[in-house]
């Protein structure tokens, strides 16, 4: 295993962000002096090359995997590097690249394992509701799900890393669930951030993606939580308490 140049691994999944990468890639390496991983997610413009001239380490994927896919390969990049930590942002420029010391700082400091850039202000009216939702369903002490901006550790990264991990589409609740029950420690960590340059999100672009995406969302929570045995469990408790 070859050592890392840098203890810390900066992740950036890509799907045809030739516009903007480079930039990211730039802000990474000039704010966190981390290497760099450009995982492009088989997309069909020149994000590589773009990645590589800006001083980015670059996997092509020969397939689509997905925004999860894409990372996860980059946590099985980190773990088979043996970097100490993994820092994540999308290529979109909406991540601030120059935040990503106070998240790793954050981490440093030990009371957290994972550490996730949030942004309230950007939270609308269909992202509130769903986060008020999800909060309601999984118990999980999360302002915002699918921030893209997070730091992990290097268990957390081990974790993700796993077969376990693969199993479904883990990069919004999915991620969140998987190490809040193998007792990992959640924080965040309130950035700016600015609004994507190109493209729109793929959760909030109308309320029927909304819908679906809440509804897929929840069959996951209810498989990965088992709610219906701990609903099951409350109906028995006060049936017995009636008795």
């Amino acid at each position: 295993m070859s050592k890392p140049r840098r203890p810390v691994l900066a992740v950036i999944p890509a799907y045809n962000e030739a516009a903007t990468v480079a930039d990211v890639v730039r802000g990474v390496i000039e704010h966190a002096g981390c290497d760099v991983l450009v995982v492009s997610d088989a997309g069909s413009d020149d994000t590589p090359a773009q990645a590589r001239a800006a001083g980015a380490t670059v996997i092509e994927l020969p397939l689509n995997l997905g925004a999860w896919g894409a990372t996860q390969t980059g946590m099985r990049y980190a773990q088979r590097h043996g970097y100490g930590a993994v820092v994540t942002l999308d290529a979109d420029g909406q991540h601030h690249p120059e935040t990503l010391p106070a998240l790793l700082a954050a981490l440093a400091r030990g009371d957290a394992d994972v550490v996730i850039g949030t942004f309230a202000q950007r939270l609308s009216r269909a992202k509130r509701f769903a986060w008020w939702y999800f909060r309601v369903l999984t118990g999980l002490p999360v302002q915002d799900f699918t921030s893209g901006l997070r730091a992990y550790d290097r268990r957390a990264v081990r974790t993700l890393a796993s077969r376990e991990a693969s199993l479904l589409d883990y990069q919004d609740m999915g991620v969140l669930m998987l190490l809040n029950q193998k007792g990992f420690r959640l924080s965040e960590l309130e950035t700016p951030m600015s609004p994507r340059k190109t493209g729109m999100s793929r959760v909030f672009a109308s309320w029927f993606v909304v819908a679906r995406y809440m509804l897929h969302t929840t069959v996951l929570c209810f498989a990965r939580l088992d709610v219906r045995g701990r609903i099951a469990q409350r109906v028995a408790a006060r049936a017995r308490a009636a008795a």
